[in-house]
């Protein structure tokens, strides 16, 4: 019988995970029901609320991992000798992926010499302020403002909309022709059509979800869009980003679009990960992030 009684995550746990969630301050963009929800399929995310401890699992490639346990970090303890129990009861060794540092911290101190940590450069978060998104002032953000400025000066009939369902279908026709053009470019992609499929999960049931999205019309048709939610009392996490590359400015138009018109209060914008894409992280270092939010994989090695 098995020690944790582990269930495929679906739509209908958002409340579950909402909860355990919000009763932290989590840094990581993936602690949070939609980007588990978005990404369930391929990593075949299971969860199971025990004794008021959020249990979470995964795999890739056959091998079966243990994501950060949601509690008070005072169950921290107890929650990792469940997981030890669970997985030597799946006969395999405990392997934890994507923890914040603190509980890489907890594992290096409570288990000395148990665990091998080790930092996941490719799956740090990358975090900038809000408000230097939206200004875009300085002369480290200058290329990024003149992209703008062109883009407004090229397109001033263009307008910012806030994603409602009335747009979602002209959304949907940008979404495609985004994904025809890049599975062309990148054919042995498996990430692009999972991407697209979970936005497309996300459209069809949009006010459930509670995302606040935004979108850029030019000429009646929508070239670029994105949506997000709040991580935690101070930061949001971006989940998407979608613009037609062949015109010029749209992403930072969009970018910049979303933060000012939805999210100007708050301190913080998590634009997650670049996935050790070479031209992603190029991207992204271009705005100049504010932090770093660290991620850790860790390894039971002695029993």
């Amino acid at each position: 019988m098995n020690i944790i009684n582990f269930k495929e995550l679906t739509k209908q746990d958002k409340d579950l995970l909402d909860k355990y969630y919000r009763s932290g301050y989590y840094e990581n963009s993936h602690f949070n029901f939609t980007n588990l929800f978005m990404w369930r399929k391929p990593y075949h995310v299971k969860h199971a609320e025990q004794e008021g401890i959020l249990y979470l699992t995964c795999e890739w490639e056959g091998v079966l991992y243990a994501l950060q346990p949601v509690c008070d970090p005072s169950r921290w303890e107890e929650a990792v000798e469940v997981l030890r129990s669970y997985f030597a009861e799946q006969d395999t060794v405990l392997y934890f992926t994507g923890i914040e540092k603190a509980f890489a911290g907890f594992l290096a101190e409570k288990y000395a010499g148990k665990f091998d940590i080790q930092a996941d450069r490719d799956n740090f978060d990358y975090v900038y302020l809000a408000d230097k998104l939206i200004t875009l002032s300085g002369r480290k953000l200058h290329s990024k403002k003149n992209h703008l400025n062109a883009f407004r000066k090229l397109y001033p009939e263009a307008e910012y909309q806030e994603i409602t369902p009335e747009i979602l279908p002209a959304c949907r026709a940008e979404l495609e022709k985004w994904y025809a053009d890049h599975i062309e470019a990148m054919p042995e992609s498996v990430f692009i059509p999972w991407e697209r499929d979970a936005i497309l999960e996300l459209f069809e049931d949009w006010d459930y979800f509670q995302l606040k999205g935004g979108a850029i019309c030019l000429n009646g048709k929508i070239i670029a869009f994105t949506f997000g939610e709040q991580l935690n009392s101070d930061s949001v996490v971006v989940h998407v980003e979608k613009a037609d590359p062949n015109i010029r400015g749209a992403y930072p138009a969009i970018n910049q679009g979303f933060i000012e018109h939805e999210w100007s209060g708050m301190t913080y914008i998590n634009r997650e990960e670049d996935m050790g894409q070479e031209g992603l992280r190029k991207a992204k270092e271009s705005y100049k992030p504010e932090k770093m939010i660290e991620k850790y994989n860790a390894k039971y090695i002695a029993d």
